[in-house]
């Protein structure tokens, strides 16, 4: 069984926790079971946020004021957290928060 290949990609801010990277094309390590979205932002969280992990996690899901989209869907349409993960997926992440 070999990995899952996705997309991920940031916006309005988000890729500055990311090492400034837009987009990055991964291939998440083989597991039993299923990936989920909930998996994903805290692999994510392991192997690709370089810095204030409480700016894009809160507890077990992203932080409010992050907006996520599945396949340029709304998250929220797809079951959030538990979207389970398919080959080609293009998540999104994308911060509103902006400093005054």
């Amino acid at each position: 069984m070999s990995g899952l290949n996705i997309t991920i990609e940031f916006g309005g801010g988000a890729e500055l926790l990311f090492g400034n990277k837009k987009k990055q094309e991964v291939i998440l390590p083989a597991k039993e079971g299923e990936w989920t979205l909930k998996d994903l932002i805290f692999w994510m969280k392991d192997n690709l946020l370089q810095e204030r992990p409480e700016l894009f996690i809160q507890d077990d899901s992203v932080r409010p004021g992050i907006l996520v989209l599945v396949n340029d869907a709304d998250w929220e349409l797809m079951d959030t957290v538990k979207y389970v993960l398919e080959a080609k997926d293009k998540i999104v992440f994308i911060s509103t928060l902006h400093g005054g």
